[in-house]
């Protein structure tokens, strides 16, 4: 099929963090033999900042962020037989998600990258531009979300809500070799958001402070002038060639959720299955469904707060960080790579486009 798909970015990853899963659904569905073109807006300075180049499996249309180019991608994609409107665009995200709605004879699906943020705005905003598309949007996918975000969008009127949850493409993220320039006892790649900085304050930086003589390391944007103990090292943005090396380097890693992510569960973070993907011994907070994922004290550390983060720190040693890090590489390989989801979402476009095809 033909797969137009407006989302953030698909070349940077860049104050982007659902990147990294773009790029391994499209890929996968690529191998599927589906032709994607990824429409992105020149926003965010994330064309100054891109960790790929153009990639073969998909088309990429980068636009300025206006009404102009605005109304000649939605046109463009006139020809398609799948629409994809994702969250999180940053700009037009209304104008976008009532163009693709224009696209009767097509596949119309708005595909959640953040769906418990998106269900609170709806919550508090009866005219939603996504409230008001869902009847007559044909699918909600989400990447993550569980029951709790089915039953939610159901509820509010989507014919459909199918969670495709992040995954591991063991071809861009695996096993490295370890690099001096990220070592610590912990290691935590996250950019700083309102929504998760309290509670990196409390499973990271507590931590920190309660183990003053283990080294700690902090990636991602936003962090420059927040205040920190003198065994934290912040590094700024780190690129996604460079997240193996990071991963594969500290004793331990950290996955920290957004609180939204957090509260509803079943909603793994991308840096999850990287971390996995690259044998690391991961500490996660805790959130309900980690358990379909990873093994909690076999595959996975899971931390209530920082007081448990540190506990986990002093009684690890190398070896069993290691069979932690073998065993949640081990399950992510059976379980959930890319190729996996990409032939769950190709089994999806297949079964709805017979839906259509049949009269009603």
């Amino acid at each position: 099929m033909k797969i137009a798909f407006y989302g953030s970015s698909l070349l940077s990853s860049y104050w982007n963090g659902a990147a990294t899963y773009y790029r391994g659904i499209l890929k996968a569905l690529a191998s599927h033999g589906h032709d994607i073109t990824f429409y992105e807006p020149d926003a965010f300075d994330r064309q100054q900042h891109r960790d790929i180049e153009p990639p073969s499996y998909a088309k990429v249309v980068v636009y300025p962020a206006t009404t102009d180019a605005l109304a000649r991608v939605l046109d463009a994609g006139g020809d398609a037989d799948v629409v994809v409107k994702a969250s999180g665009v940053g700009v037009f995200d209304a104008e976008l998600i009532q163009g693709i709605l224009r696209h009767r004879n097509a596949i119309r699906i708005f595909w959640d990258v953040d769906a418990a943020a998106t269900l609170d705005e709806m919550r508090q905003a009866d005219d939603h531009p996504v409230h008001a598309a869902l009847r007559e949007l044909d699918m909600v996918l989400t990447y993550g979300g569980g029951p709790p975000v089915i039953n939610a969008y159901e509820g509010f009127g989507a014919k459909r809500c199918i969670p495709v949850y992040n995954a591991l493409d063991p071809e861009t993220h695996h096993p490295a070799p370890r690099n001096d320039r990220f070592a610590a006892d912990l290691g935590l790649l996250a950019n700083r958001l309102p929504d998760r900085e309290a509670r990196i304050e409390e499973f990271f930086l507590r931590a920190a402070a309660l183990l003053p003589e283990r080294k700690f390391m902090l990636g991602g944007n936003g962090w420059h002038d927040k205040a920190m103990t003198d065994n934290v090292r912040a590094i700024g943005h780190v690129g996604t060639a460079d997240h193996n090396a990071f991963n594969c380097t500290p004793n331990a890693v950290l996955n920290v959720a957004r609180d939204s992510m957090a509260n509803i569960g079943f909603s793994p973070a991308t840096r999850v299955f990287e971390a996995a993907g690259a044998a690391a011994c991961l500490i996660t907070d805790a959130w309900e469904g980690i358990e379909q994922f990873l093994k909690p004290d076999e595959e996975v550390l899971v931390a209530r707060d920082g007081q448990d983060v540190a506990e986990h720190l002093k009684a690890l040693t190398p070896e069993r960080a290691r069979a932690i890090g073998d065993g949640a590489l081990a399950r992510v390989l059976a379980e959930h790579t890319y190729e996996l989801r990409g032939h769950q979402v190709h089994a999806i476009l297949t079964e709805q486009r017979a839906r259509m095809s049949v009269p009603a």
